[in-house]
């Protein structure tokens, strides 16, 4: 597969795992904000996200990583694809590590907290899970 090949179906999985997510694969303004707000690193612009919309680019290893992250999605699937290349990981069991939209989003408010208050959510988190089990 040439390169303009590859950037173009990595174009492809980055939308249709966007729409999976609820997002819109036609805003690179709202791309470059989203992942801004997840990643550490140098944010991007939005000329960046338009690129990587377009198939004229895609991310490095560490920022393609955190898109799947995000979204939900294997990293090796979303920069190589797969055997059928329509979805995401098969759906033999291993798509168990997939989040749905809602988690995702939650983890990305999650995020968004001082660390102080991150640790009060993942202790309710932890005690709601603990009395699911017992029932």
């Amino acid at each position: 597969m040439n390169s303009s090949n590859e950037r173009e179906s990595f174009s492809q999985r980055l939308q249709q795992a966007l729409k999976n997510a609820h997002y819109s694969p036609d805003s690179p303004t709202r791309l470059a904000r989203e992942f801004n707000i997840r990643f550490d690193g140098r944010p991007i612009t939005v000329h960046a996200a338009r690129k990587w919309l377009v198939g004229e680019a895609i991310p490095t290893q560490e920022k393609l990583r955190m898109i799947a992250q995000w979204l939900g999605v294997p990293a090796e699937w979303l920069r190589f694809g797969g055997p059928e290349d329509g979805a995401p990981a098969g759906d033999n069991g291993a798509a168990a590590s997939r989040f749905e939209s809602a988690d995702v989003k939650l983890i990305a408010d999650l995020q968004r907290l001082d660390e102080h208050h991150r640790q009060i959510a993942r202790e309710f988190i932890r005690m709601l899970v603990r009395v699911n089990y017992q029932k």
